[in-house]
């Protein structure tokens, strides 16, 4: 239970008007939270939702009280626009950079990836996240981050001092709401049970060029390696990653596609290097898609024992671990079982509960 009241609060709503990202959905899914805590409790929570000109259509969606802000957009918006706007409504920043010069604020900074695995980004955004987000450590009323994971990496890193910062853990229910659209199964040439899902990516702490070569293997002939996004085979080829004749790209697709993806493969694969949460295992995890992981990151953290782990520079143990799924019905049956119990815990009210819990620790700090 809370102890001190709320702040007035306001979330940055430059993620509306960017590409969608695998963080922008964390802040979506936390804004709807909100939202409904907030239509839930008439007026015990007063929050808006700020956003440049160009985000204004999206933010209606949210059925939060909507600021639009001028002039200007993206980092300029962000940086010179919204600081000084009503400095005594505490700023929520969801997307792990926020205005500098705005101190009545907190910010989540989802992972160190930018300090851990530097090759996975270009020069100019590692810069702009390292000269910014040390910054807002100083300076917030508190960090947010995602996982114990990435606490301890953030302040490894010298971010902030670890006791600046408190764990939100995400949640994955979100995947429940969309409707199943099991057309991708027939669409992509798949078998039910005989392909196994991972993410189509390049950054080289995701570690999909050591399912390329797992799947070369005559033990995987018979299953399709199926790689989720929009990333395209000469991308792969370029980042050095050649990919087998069984690998399956599915371009991109909707939420309802990837449900569907989720409930008929044998599992998901997710040979990460590291990950400040690790959100696609559990949103497999919750509609009974065993999840093979490496014991890297939060992966152990928020996978626990309901998922089965191979060593991240190991084929051969992701061959086995696959194999013994395709071969075992028994025993992924179990993993499937496991790992519905343990991503039911993960919901997106629980998160914007402690959320808020956090925002009333400090907001008088």
């Amino acid at each position: 239970m809370m102890q001190n009241a709320l702040p007035p609060l306001a979330i940055n709503g430059k993620f509306l008007a960017a590409q969608p990202t695998g963080v922008h959905r964390v802040a979506a899914e936390l804004t709807h939270a909100l939202s409904a805590i907030a239509r839930a409790q008439p007026g015990a929570l007063d929050l808006q939702l700020w956003v440049p000109a160009d985000a204004a259509e999206a933010a209606r969606a949210f059925g939060l009280p909507v600021r639009i802000i001028a002039p200007l957009r993206h980092i300029p918006w962000e940086q010179l626009s919204i600081p000084l706007r009503d400095r005594d409504r505490l700023l929520l920043n969801l997307c792990n950079i926020g205005p500098v010069l705005r101190a009545n604020a907190i910010t989540m900074i989802h992972d160190a990836q930018v300090y851990a695995t530097p090759e996975s980004y270009s020069r100019p955004f590692r810069m702009w996240y390292k000269g910014i987000q040390p910054v807002l450590g100083r300076h917030n009323r508190a960090i947010l981050t995602v996982s114990d994971h990435s606490r301890t990496e953030i302040a490894h890193y010298g971010v902030c001092d670890a006791s600046k910062i408190e764990v939100v853990h995400n949640g994955v229910d979100h995947i429940l709401r969309v409707e199943s659209e099991p057309g991708i199964i027939a669409r992509l040439g798949l078998e039910p049970g005989r392909y196994v899902v991972a993410l189509a990516a390049t950054q080289a702490h995701k570690n999909i060029a050591l399912l390329a070569r797992a799947f070369a293997r005559q033990r995987l002939a018979g299953l399709k390696l199926v790689l989720v996004g929009g990333t395209k085979r000469e991308a792969f080829a370029a980042s050095g990653i050649m990919l087998p004749a069984n690998a399956v790209l599915s371009g991109r697709i909707s939420d309802g596609e990837l449900r569907a993806l989720y409930e008929a493969a044998l599992c998901i694969a997710f040979p990460s290097r590291t990950e400040g949460f690790g959100l696609p295992p559990l949103e497999a995890m919750l509609l009974g898609c065993p999840a093979v992981v490496a014991p890297c990151g939060a992966l152990p953290e928020v996978c626990g024992a309901a998922a089965l782990y191979a060593d991240v520079d190991d084929e051969e143990a992701w061959v086995t671990q696959l194999r013994a799924l395709a071969d075992d019905p028994a025993l992924r049956a179990r993993y499937s079982a496991l790992g519905v119990e343990q991503a039911h815990y993960f919901t997106w009210e629980r998160a914007a509960q402690r959320l808020l819990e956090i925002v009333a620790e400090r907001a008088h700090g």
